[in-house]
């Protein structure tokens, strides 16, 4: 029997990096906040069960209204974050109380994620226990400070992504210890437990928007893909 599917998106993020005062999930892409754009690929995969989306406590109320103006009606519970990122994908993660099945992790900005990508991680997390998307390094790379480094060879280096799948019940006890400084993404929390790291293909086009490039790029991506579905 093929397990549940579950979506977590960490949307926790400010506008800092973007010089803005609106937090960059709720900044407009094509005409509408990214966190939309995010929550409604995933919704459009008809086999997922159930979508939590973390958000700063102060700014629910805020999103709340958004959906309100533009009419978004996407199924999904709200979750309040805490301090850090791990803090938030924890209460996110128990609040899909003792439900088993595969769950993916995933950036509440990282708005042009294809369905295509997620099946492959549900796939290959069912498989093998979980599936972490990761592009390799296109530009050479080296490690160290300004005057002390040594060059690493990128074949070697992954730039990962987002969604990050794991088996709910897993997870669940991954996230059970306390914080540690280098935990920077759920996998290196799964990891610290002993678990096993899968990378998997990811997709360049799978950005992070936290710059105003960021967001300029996406804008180019997301126009692209609409002139080649209109042929």
């Amino acid at each position: 029997m093929t397990p549940k599917r579950f979506v977590l998106i960490a949307a926790g993020g400010s506008g800092v990096r973007m010089a803005s005062e609106v937090p960059k999930q709720f900044l407009l892409l094509q005409g509408f906040p990214i966190l939309m754009h995010t929550i409604k690929v995933f919704y459009s995969i008809k086999t997922t069960s159930s979508i939590v989306v973390v958000l700063p406590s102060h700014e629910i109320p805020h999103w709340e209204l958004l959906c309100k103006e533009y009419n978004f009606t996407i199924p999904h519970a709200v979750v309040a974050g805490g301090n850090t990122r791990f803090d938030s994908v924890k209460k996110g993660i128990n609040a899909f109380g003792n439900e088993v099945g595969l769950i993916a992790i995933h950036d509440g900005v990282r708005p042009l994620i294809q369905t295509k990508l997620i099946e492959e991680c549900y796939n290959f997390a069912y498989e093998f226990g979980n599936a972490i998307p990761a592009v390799r390094a296109t530009e050479s790379i080296r490690l160290g400070t300004n005057s002390n480094n040594t060059k690493v060879d990128r074949k070697s280096v992954w730039q990962i992504q987002t969604p990050q799948v794991f088996y709910l019940e897993r997870i669940r006890d991954h996230y059970k210890p306390q914080w540690q400084e280098d935990f920077n993404d759920d996998a290196s929390v799964a990891e610290a437990c002993g678990e096993k790291i899968n990378l998997i293909e990811g997709d360049i086009e799978n950005i992070k928007i936290t710059t105003p490039m960021d967001l300029v790029l996406a804008n180019c991506i997301l126009k692209s893909r609409n002139e080649s579905n209109k042929k």
